[in-house]
């Protein structure tokens, strides 16, 4: 699976995404790390194989996250679906 990574000077939590290439709400977060410089790595779940997105499906539904996007995974620990920027800051701080 094909990772991007946002570079940041930010590298406190280990933060993950899966999203979507065409979704709004996964762009508004990919800029809110990007603005924050916050690092992260992300996965545009619609880019990749049939075999990759069952993989990326799997892993959401083991963390107990539901097939929303964006789904946010910060230190493997935390999962917050959505564009929830007080959530997201309440988790990195």
């Amino acid at each position: 699976m094909k990772t991007i990574k946002i570079p940041g000077k930010n590298r406190k939590h280990k933060v993950f995404m899966y999203t979507l290439s065409t979704c709004g709400w996964c762009k508004m977060t990919k800029n809110f790390f990007k603005e924050q410089d916050i690092e992260c790595e992300y996965v545009d779940v619609d880019q990749c194989s049939e075999e990759e997105y069952k993989a990326a499906r799997q892993d959401i539904l083991n963390r107990g996250g539901n097939l929303s996007f964006p789904t946010i995974i910060i230190d493997d620990k935390i999962l917050i679906t959505g564009f929830q920027k007080d959530k997201i800051k309440k988790a990195l701080a």
